[in-house]
């Protein structure tokens, strides 16, 4: 991997994700709030998954987008599920000269870029094709090392990863709990494509 790549890798990265700024102020609060409550621990680790879910943007990209009155909106029948199986997609569009760099399928759940085409996961608890044999750590594991399963390929742009290894193990637990806690869909979603060689390669 040359150092340009790496180098649009790591700004691909961090590619329409600056809503986190700000977060751990604001799910600090949320826990206080939730605490306060008397709600049992598990509801309360719960909600705060929830909550951290969603201000880290998990549903803009795990979430297919489907056309509806009002343009394009989230298919929330197919909540986290992430890039529908059905979907036929052609072969991916040849990248533009810079500046431009990546492209996104109309769903907001397939992105093609130099790393190849990444697809996003179904992170609902199906146990056939989510993350229903998942355990809070293999969770832990894949986010803090950036690695599939936590030792296998590395997740791909446009996954954040930079950013969710400062989430800490009781953010991960609760994150965790809350994905467990959604309806399971059935969506094996599929691998991801490698980079296209350059020519004369």
């Amino acid at each position: 991997m040359t150092a340009t790549t790496q180098t649009i890798l790591r700004r691909i990265y961090w590619l329409g994700f600056a809503l986190a700024i700000g977060v751990p102020g604001l799910y600090m609060r949320a826990a206080e709030n939730a605490a306060s409550t008397g709600a049992s621990p598990v509801t309360d680790e719960i909600e705060r998954g929830r909550y951290l879910v969603t201000v880290a943007g998990c549903k803009d990209c795990h979430t297919a987008l489907t056309v509806g009155p009002n343009g394009p909106e989230p298919d929330m029948s197919r909540m986290l599920a992430g890039r529908p199986a059905s979907l036929e997609m052609p072969p991916a569009p040849e990248l533009p000269d810079g500046p431009w760099i990546v492209t996104v399928s109309a769903t907001n759940t397939a992105w093609p870029g130099p790393w190849g085409v990444s697809h996003t996961a179904n992170l609902t608890p199906d146990r056939v094709t989510g993350l229903g044999k998942w355990t809070t750590r293999t969770f832990t594991d894949t986010i803090q090392t950036g690695r599939h399963l936590g030792r296998g390929r590395p997740i791909l742009p446009p996954m954040p990863i930079p950013m969710y290894k400062n989430f800490t193990d009781a953010d991960l637990d609760a994150i965790f709990s809350y994905l467990q806690s959604v309806p399971p869909i059935s969506n094996r979603v599929p691998e991801p494509l490698a980079p296209k060689a350059a020519p004369g390669q």
